[in-house]
């Protein structure tokens, strides 16, 4: 078997291990009651969905880590990019845990969270530095110029982290649209992982896309399962990762075009809201509720969003290419 087919190898097996764990998780959550619960302020579409199961980010870190372990070589680099997503899947899990099981709304506290964002991205940084994975530079695309930023690169990797996790947790509000995205998203990293011949990693992302794939044939609408703030944040980690590992932080912001836009459309709303009197930029946000509330039909919004975030990815390949 050659390198290049243990991507594919691997994107066959993860969704297979979703597709085999989903009618057994699925129950079980309803069995246990872990239900979604719908903000009253939202959609009023939307309360229809309330008790559906969450939490099945389960399904897709399973799916990835069997995946990568089965097809990957087990080096430094394919441990720290499986730290990166365990790490976040399980910020998330407790997050879950919190307000679906304990029944408290507001699940970790902001602190909390950053506190364990920060321990990973320091591990990270600090081990990929000293095992020459990562070098302390920032690479600018299309003068394909590199920057030695020294100590500073702790902070961009934080930032990267935060940022690229929070994006891909505000995106998940409608079904399909947050395991559609990301999964074209890690798609087209797969694609920068082979272009670097980066097989291992390559592994990691199309296990991803698999399971992610996979996931849609349960999450589409009408979704029978939410993958909650345990996969979402978990999406993140690994579209990070992807990014980190290889040093493309700056080709993530176009990539990952489609979050950086949800993510901006909360903070402006609130900048809006908070210094305007009250007056907002948007019927709601995220700006998929917005296009929700002004009567497009759920399925449309997801599949428009999924079509801007081809073009995204598309756009950052040809970038790549070119520099």
């Amino acid at each position: 078997m050659t390198m290049a087919v243990y991507p594919i190898a691997g994107f066959i097996t993860a969704a297979i291990v979703v597709l085999i764990s989903g009618p057994k998780i699925i129950p079980w959550l309803h069995r246990l009651k872990f239900g979604q619960s719908i903000r009253e302020e939202g959609p009023k579409s939307h309360q229809a969905k309330s008790g559906t199961p969450t939490m099945g980010g389960v399904m897709i870190v399973l799916g990835i880590t069997i995946s990568t372990l089965l097809f990957a070589h087990i080096t430094v680099q394919t441990m720290l990019a499986l730290f990166i997503m365990l790490g976040y899947f399980l910020i998330g899990f407790i997050d879950d845990y919190i307000k679906v099981v304990l029944k408290r709304n507001l699940g970790l506290k902001a602190w909390q969270k950053l506190l364990g964002q920060l321990i990973i991205a320091l591990i990270v940084t600090y081990f990929g530095i000293h095992n020459n994975i990562l070098a302390t530079k920032l690479w600018i695309p299309l003068l394909n110029v590199d920057i030695n930023i020294g100590v500073f690169y702790y902070i961009l990797v934080l930032f990267v982290f935060v940022g690229t996790t929070n994006a891909v947790n505000l995106t998940d509000g409608l079904d399909g649209l947050a395991a559609g995205t990301a999964a074209i998203a890690t798609f087209i990293y797969a694609l920068i992982c082979l272009y670097f011949l980066k097989f291992d990693l390559a592994v990691y992302c199309l296990s991803c896309t698999g399971a992610l794939v996979a996931f849609l044939r349960f999450n589409k609408h009408p979704a029978k399962i939410f993958m909650g703030d345990t996969g979402s944040l978990a999406l993140g980690g690994v579209i990070a990762a992807a990014a980190v590992l290889t040093q493309t932080e700056i080709l993530l912001i176009i990539i990952g075009g489609l979050f950086v836009i949800e993510a901006l459309s909360v903070i402006i709303q609130v900048i809006s809201y908070r210094y305007r009197n009250g007056k907002r930029v948007f019927l709601m946000s995220p700006l998929h509720h917005h296009f929700e509330l002004k009567g497009w039909p759920e399925t449309k919004v997801v599949k428009r969003f999924w079509l801007t975030s081809i073009i995204c990815g598309s756009v950052g390949l040809i970038i790549l290419l070119i520099s």
